[in-house]
């Protein structure tokens, strides 16, 4: 016969923190609207298979306020179209995903 108490069964204040710390998201993935590089370089990567299709990729070169900073790579870079893939293409697709983004621009 076998006699448990309350106190054994029952977790202590600390491992309960522990649990809640341990599966608490870190800021990067808190919101992903937030205006952060993990989240933009999620966008971008929906966006890369069809940059890659055309010799293409973009990366992020920095984020200033509002604005998102990239550069077109490989046959993006030097495309007549490019423009248009910036605008109507990647900054559309990141405005939609981050409302913060106001606007996206090409460095070279």
């Amino acid at each position: 016969m076998t006699t448990e108490t309350a106190t054994d069964t029952a977790p202590t204040a600390t491992a309960a923190a522990s649990a809640a710390a341990s599966t608490a998201p870190d800021a990067a993935t808190a919101d992903p609207r937030a205006l952060t590089i993990p989240n933009v370089e999620r966008v971008l990567d929906e966006l890369r298979p069809y940059l890659m299709a055309d010799g293409g990729n973009v990366e992020i070169v920095e984020i200033d306020g509002p604005v998102v900073k990239v550069r077109l790579q490989g046959a993006c870079g030097s495309c007549p179209s490019s423009t248009m893939t910036l605008k109507m293409g990647i900054e559309r697709k990141l405005r939609e995903a981050i409302p913060e983004v106001s606007e996206v621009i090409q460095v070279l």
